[in-house]
């Protein structure tokens, strides 16, 4: 489904991504862990189109994507929840939801909202409260669902996890694998709670200095082998 071949990336005259290869398939549910400042956001970046490679070769389904545009990748199918959430704190969630769906399928926004909705009960009852007064959890669950509202073939998130509470974090894991198994959504998610990813993902990528240094899945490691790889 995706392709990455020997990607590149730098910033001004540092490069930052070093010659990265991976690929996802449809279904898969990926990991990729890393210390702050290794890579995993640009690597992310360049994927979704905000950053452009300097070398390399992206491919969705087959045709080449690495100079395209980020509204026309997520045409195709990619969706991103990025670190921080980003919605929109003076809409409602109802709205929130409704940008999501509004460049690629604007006259499905009701039917859209009720759909996804079904993944998401905490939030039907907040339909008209603004974005900015939900709690952190609220607001991370309002996220993946606007990303869901465009229809994705993979859902890119980064750091899902981050500053929520652990019950709503193991909630939002189950939510992500009904979304997996229910629709066939693949999963790539950018995480440091070793925990969390190993609840969402089947296998994981550990990156170093710009480079995978380790990959396998989850159900062939302990969760502290993993975490000796973050360690190095």
């Amino acid at each position: 489904m995706l392709s990455i071949e020997d990607v590149k990336v730098s910033y001004n005259k540092s490069q930052i991504i070093n010659g990265v290869s991976l690929s996802i398939s449809q279904g898969d549910k990926v990991c990729l862990m890393g210390r702050n400042g290794v890579g995993k956001t640009t690597l992310l970046k360049s994927i979704l189109g905000i950053l452009l490679p300097n070398d390399g070769k992206i491919s969705f389904e087959d045709a080449p994507i690495t100079k395209m545009k980020t509204y026309k990748r997520s045409r195709l199918g990619l969706a991103y929840v990025p670190q921080g959430r980003e919605i929109i704190p003076m809409l409602t969630v109802k709205e929130n939801l409704h940008l999501g769906c509004m460049a690629h399928y604007p006259s499905e926004g009701e039917k859209l909202t009720e759909e996804v909705l079904r993944y998401f009960p905490s939030l039907v009852e907040h339909l008209d409260r603004k974005g900015g007064v939900l709690s952190g959890g609220q607001q991370q669950q309002l996220a993946i669902a606007r990303a869901l509202m465009s229809k994705p073939k993979i859902l890119f998130l980064d750091e899902p996890s981050e500053g929520i509470q652990p019950n709503i974090v193991s909630e939002i894991a189950q939510i992500l694998r009904r979304i997996n198994e229910e629709k066939g959504i693949s999963i790539f998610i950018v995480e440091q709670n070793l925990e969390f990813a190993s609840k969402v993902a089947d296998s994981f990528m550990v990156m170093e200095k710009g480079s995978i240094i380790k990959q396998g899945n989850f159900a062939d490691v302990s969760l502290e082998d993993v975490k000796r790889f973050l360690t190095i």
